[in-house]
């Protein structure tokens, strides 16, 4: 008789910053049988995101072998796996930039201008609009007070001179080049481009799958 073969089943909860990344990457994947994207906007609530993850991260337990959490290891979420009650595979950036770019040579732009943004394909195509959508939700009362969205992005981005646009092969790369210039512009900030790189989810995506076979055939 064939012994038969169990299929691993992986789950991934992610940023929402990582979705189109990730869509590529897990594409047809049989064995991804769980995946979910979190709102950007935790991110400004640190408690809240960490809360999130928790939640629904132990909300598959008994559902998949393993969980690929696909968030920066930022201040946040720096000790989160010690409440996690699936086997879990995080990513070793501090966030969605050095993932996409490596902790090295995110560190290595840093030094070539301290002051810049990273737009990488998620905030290429999201521009200005959400934090002139923040700036609404926190000052609604912006009239009165005689301030509009230019003086906050101004507030918001005192100190930044570049913007580095991050290539990383998902989505219409002239459309999403053309939106970081436009908001390169809008922002008066230095336009420069460069390639990212998918490998540091690929791996880490290939390690989740071992820990979940490991833990399929020791079951």
């Amino acid at each position: 008789m064939m012994q038969q073969v169990m299929r691993m089943k992986i789950g991934v909860v992610a940023c929402e910053s990582f979705r189109k990344e990730m869509d590529l990457l897990t594409e047809g994947d049989p064995d991804i049988v769980h995946k979910e994207y979190l709102e950007f906007g935790l991110h400004s609530y640190p408690q809240d995101l960490k809360i999130a993850v928790i939640d629904h991260v132990n909300a598959l337990r008994g559902k998949v072998d393993a969980v690929f959490l696909v968030f920066g290891t930022c201040n946040s979420l720096k000790d989160v796996c010690k409440e996690l009650v699936v086997p879990t595979v995080t990513i070793e950036a501090d966030d969605c930039v050095g993932a996409l770019l490596t902790n090295e040579e995110y560190a290595r732009e840093k030094k070539v201008c301290a002051g810049t943004l990273f737009a990488i394909p998620f905030m290429s195509e999201m521009g200005t609009d959400y934090f002139e959508k923040e700036f609404e939700s926190k000052m609604p009362d912006h009239e009165q007070l005689g301030v509009d969205s230019e003086w906050y992005l101004g507030i918001l981005f005192d100190g930044y001179s570049r913007l580095l646009h991050v290539d990383t092969g998902v989505g219409d790369a002239r459309a999403l080049q053309k939106s970081s210039k436009d908001m390169a512009d809008r922002l008066k900030l230095r336009f420069e481009e460069r390639q990212g790189t998918l490998q540091v989810l690929k791996d880490r995506l290939q390690d989740t799958k071992e820990l979940a076979s490991s833990l399929t055939r020791s079951g």
